[in-house]
């Protein structure tokens, strides 16, 4: 009986498609943001899309020096890690307390999908992400708290008014935003301050 050999390209390939239909269930894993126009709660495919186009669209409220590229190709991997773990609310406290171990397993897992080299590339800038500890890193994550803090303004509190988020909590958040881009935390409190006068976020 003879085998079929299949030539290293196409084992790539094979392991390529299969991360790509692996990550098609992101667009499944529902978070707690709504649209900005309030119809329906936003997937994360949508948010890491989002977000990658803010910072494309505010590249220049980053740090001199910033690689916008990377921080792009950080964003659009962020999230795929909640394929297994969830969405994790970011005012849950119990949750995120467990939110690295979770996270971290489903790193190991999804990345490993991948061909060897490609599956190192992307778990790299997860991990960037995660330590936070580069300009492109802190700008991601600043562009990742700055996004639920412009939809929750635009809907009138938002997730805020649904789960009783005080203004302290959210001012919180904000520090991680001025840490990545002193602007756009400005333009954040500004937000927060203004959801304050209009009653849609509790001091």
């Amino acid at each position: 009986m003879s085998r079929v050999t299949i030539a290293p390209e196409e084992d790539r390939l094979t392991a390529q498609i299969a991360f790509a239909v692996e990550i098609d269930k992101l667009k499944r894993i529902i978070r707690r943001n709504h649209l900005m126009d309030g119809s329906r709660r936003e997937n994360d495919a949508e948010h890491s899309w989002y977000v990658g186009m803010l910072a494309m669209v505010l590249g220049e409220h980053a740090p001199p020096g910033t690689d916008i590229q990377r921080v792009v190709s950080m964003l659009l991997v962020h999230d795929l890690v909640e394929i297994d773990a969830g969405d994790t609310f970011v005012y849950d406290t119990a949750a995120v307390a467990a939110q690295p171990d979770t996270e971290r397993a489903a790193a190991d897992r999804i990345f490993a999908l991948l061909p060897g080299e490609q599956g190192a590339g992307m778990r790299a800038l997860w991990d960037e992400f995660e330590a936070r500890e580069t300009r492109e890193a802190r700008f991601a994550r600043a562009l990742d708290r700055f996004a639920p803090i412009l939809a929750n303004h635009h809907t009138e509190g938002g997730t805020w008014s649904l789960f009783k988020v005080t203004a302290a909590q959210v001012k919180e958040k904000v520090r991680l935003i001025e840490d990545g881009s002193p602007s756009l935390g400005a333009y954040a409190l500004e937000l927060v301050e203004l959801s304050i006068a209009r009653g849609h976020l509790s001091e």
